[in-house]
């Protein structure tokens, strides 16, 4: 592979202006097609195989035109200090705002809170249910905004009034300004690795191509492939991280070639061979990683890991094909490792690059003669010279982060996560303080008695069991479709909508159901927002050790064939479990537990977000595996070419070292950028990704992985002799351009022995 990506770098460095057309006309295509296409729709949030999923198709089913999955709002009024909603005035006020609720053309049906019997114990606290036709993503700008000025009329009126339900739920809008701040710290962090302002920008240019072209063409797509607008979410960030990273990793590589005084041809093609070899088997790790998240069954996150996936696709081929072009165009702008341009500081004197080449030759840790080691030789060499004390000190550090871990709830946001400054958390309490917690997530109870000799008495039976059970404050009479074989039945639970006392009711609820089917024939089925997201939970912790299983099972068989080794790949695996654990670990402390919660916003503590740990595996995996590959494939090269084992640790930190860290800081100023939003939702996934980034690469790439290695010695690059013949031989490390150097070397040795006057003696 190494030869291939040699010739393919060499040739997109001499016909530059080929493939840099190429990239362009593909990024013009995606972006017309994009601006072109129809507009998508929101895809629809389905869990297939899920009792509360089921529940919903009944409900279509068998009660046309009820819009099961219809959008919802909830007006909450609250009337003046020593007044009641029932007083003349403030009931007048409420009639008007329901009827020009119900003018809506989206709109359903609208409840009076006086007939519907929605007005608290004290009677200063009512509202009105609002039901739409479609569901909250599609709704459309014109009713969100009557809704609101309508409330509005009512809160001028002289009533407290505010808003909760998935109605007020827009569009997911991007996080520009973190991406922008993300952004401005990776163009600082590249300034400083890179020592130069045309160096440091072909990693962001690219990366914004790349990133183009993937978000592009799943707009293009969105349509016909019923993607929504939320796919592309996934593609952008992890298109961006990855963009960054890899043409990172192959313009640090080419500067080290050029440094080592190669032609540039000849270096960029060193450097595609090299890097870019790491570059394409990461990327793999990354596809897997994504990709699998079909595992899962939810199509949402099939579609969201399938496009994302897609983006690191063009992350990679644009590494090895554009990032050449893109050299060849700098010239000499971009400079040797050893030079810094006039941004940094002075050139080195001559010379330097020849020492540097000699100190690489005969594997020196110092590199150049009488040069200052850099920090990471010297953090390598401790390592190597305390390799137990440092990997004790890394298991154990994060070994303690992550036990919080073993306490993780998980659930998804409600209202009663947003900040206290929204409209939706102000009715979420106004409705907790007058009907309860539980008023602001119902169970819905369907009733399926088509089977059933009375239907009636089965909607009864049902009933009965569930007033009899724990923590139930109300349940409603059965309400009968027109064909008399279906009943929907309201369950309001006494605890909060994402409380363990809830979801252990709706379990309740489903086992007495059981019984009840038993004696009558008639199914029993819980469904709603608050039990659709029990069920998504649930689905999602079941689906986590096969999603495991899978994704570091490839991943270990593609390092094996990487490495030629079983130690360092399982080493591999082994560390990025500790480090997905501590950052779980942390989320919980922070977001669960409420530790440091003010510092960095958290209003709310409650459960984790359902797909968070699925989540981080998948996209830290594939980060994870990025650092790793790109570190260790630069020590196993040194391995190759010579070095002994502890030599070869320290030697792969000198290269390598300060470009995986600059790398990780990128990815951890890009999720952080994320912390400071609003949504809880992004604010977590924003933390829990930047930590761990930071635990995976500064503590286990950094420090456990040279301690491992440092202890295994030869024994680390074990591989038995029947897979060594089995497996396919992809030459990371660049050994086959070794041989294209001596095959390339003899002939001119051979001219020159030619041209040599013969001596006779």
């Amino acid at each position: 592979m190494a030869t291939f990506l040699y010739k393919l770098g060499r040739l997109a460095f001499r016909r530059r202006h080929f493939a840099a057309l190429i990239w362009v006309a593909l990024l013009t295509l995606a972006g017309v097609g994009a601006a072109s296409a129809p507009a998508a729709g929101s895809s629809s949030f389905s869990i297939p195989g899920t009792e509360a999923q089921k529940a919903f198709d009944l409900l279509e089913q068998r009660y046309p035109g009820m819009s099961a999955d219809g959008a919802t709002a909830r007006v909450v009024f609250k009337a003046p200090e020593g007044e009641k909603m029932a007083d003349a005035a403030n009931k007048a006020i409420v009639e008007k705002t329901v009827a020009e609720l119900g003018d809506g053309s989206e709109v359903v049906s609208v409840s009076d809170p006086f007939t519907t019997r929605a007005v608290s114990r004290d009677g200063t606290i009512a509202y009105a249910s609002v039901t739409y036709k479609v569901p909250a993503m599609e709704l459309k700008d014109s009713s969100r905004e009557a809704l609101e000025t309508t409330a509005h009329k009512a809160q001028d009126a002289g009533l407290t009034v505010e808003m909760g339900g998935d109605a007020l739920q827009a569009e997911p809008e991007t996080a520009v300004a973190g991406e922008i701040i993300g952004l401005a710290i990776a163009a600082v962090v590249l300034v400083i690795t890179l020592g130069s302002l045309v160096a440091a920008g072909l990693p962001l240019l690219t990366a914004i191509i790349g990133v183009g072209i993937g978000v592009s063409t799943i707009t293009a797509l969105a349509s016909a492939l019923d993607l929504g607008d939320t796919t592309s979410t996934l593609a952008l960030m992890i298109g961006l991280a990855v963009g960054i990273d890899y043409a990172l990793f192959i313009v640090s590589r080419y500067r080290s070639e050029l440094a080592e005084g190669r032609e540039r041809e000849d270096a960029v093609g060193r450097a595609v061979g090299t890097a870019g070899s790491a570059v394409v088997f990461a990327g793999l790790t990354v596809v897997i990683a994504l990709a699998g998240l079909a595992v899962v069954n939810v199509p949402m996150l099939t579609k969201m890991g399938l496009a994302a996936a897609g983006t690191v696709v063009i992350a990679v081929l644009i590494a090895l094909t554009m990032i050449p072009a893109l050299l060849g165009y700098a010239g000499r702008k971009v400079r040797p490792a050893d030079e810094k341009g006039g941004l940094l500081g002075r050139r080195k004197g001559k010379g330097s690059a020849n020492a540097s080449a000699e100190g690489a030759a005969d594997g020196s840790a110092k590199g150049a003669v009488g040069s200052k080691p850099s920090l990471g030789t010297r953090w390598a060499s401790f390592v190597v010279r305390r390799p137990v004390a440092v990997l004790l000190l890394g298991v154990v550090g994060l070994g303690t982060i992550a036990l919080p871990a073993t306490q993780l709830e998980l659930g998804l946001p409600d209202d009663g996560s947003q900040p206290t400054s929204t409209t939706q958390r102000r009715a979420y309490d106004l409705l907790s303080e007058g009907f309860g917690p539980g008023f602001n997530g119902p169970l819905m109870v369907v009733v399926d008695a088509e089977d059933s000799a009375s239907p009636k008495e089965a909607a009864s039976a049902v009933t009965d069991e569930i007033k009899g059970l724990k923590d139930v404050v109300t349940v409603t009479p059965a309400t009968f479709n027109k064909a008399g074989d279906t009943a929907m039945i309201t369950v309001i639970p006494e605890s909060k909508p994402s409380s363990t006392q809830t979801e252990d009711l709706v379990h309740a609820i489903r086992d007495a159901g059981a019984g009840v089917a038993a004696d009558t024939d008639a199914k029993v089925l819980v469904t709603g927002a608050t039990a659709m997201n029990i069920d998504f939970s649930q689905k999602l912790t079941d689906a986590l050790i096969p999603y495991l299983a899978l994704v570091v099972g490839l991943a270990f068989l593609l390092l094996i064939v990487i490495f030629r080794s079983i130690l360092v790949p399982l080493k591999a695996a082994l560390g990025f479990l500790l480090s997905v654990l501590a950052a779980l670990g942390a989320v919980v402390a922070v977001f669960q537990w409420g530790w440091l919660a003010g510092l960095i916003g958290v209003e709310e503590t409650g459960p984790i977000m359902s797909m968070m740990p699925i989540f981080m595996v998948g996209v830290v995996f594939g980060l994870a595996m990025d650092y790793e590959v790109f570190l260790v494939t630069r020590m196993r090269e040194a391995y190759v070419h010579g070095e002994n084992p502890h030599q070869a640790v320290v030697t792969g930190f000198k290269y390598s070292a300060r470009v995986v860290a600059a790398a990780a800081a990128i990815m951890m100023a890009v999720f952080a950028g994320f912390i400071g939003s609003g949504e809880s939702m992004i604010k977590m996934i924003g933390f829990g990704l930047a930590i761990a980034v930071f635990f995976d690469a500064f503590v286990v790439r950094m420090a456990i992985v040279p301690a491992v290695l440092a202890l295994l010695g030869e024994k680390a690059w074990w591989l038995p002799k029947w897979l060594d013949r089995a497996l396919p031989n992809v030459d990371v490390e660049g050994e086959g351009l070794r041989a294209h150097d001596d095959a390339a070397r003899k002939p001119a040795e051979d001219d020159e022995d030619e041209d040599r006057p013969l001596v006779r003696v």
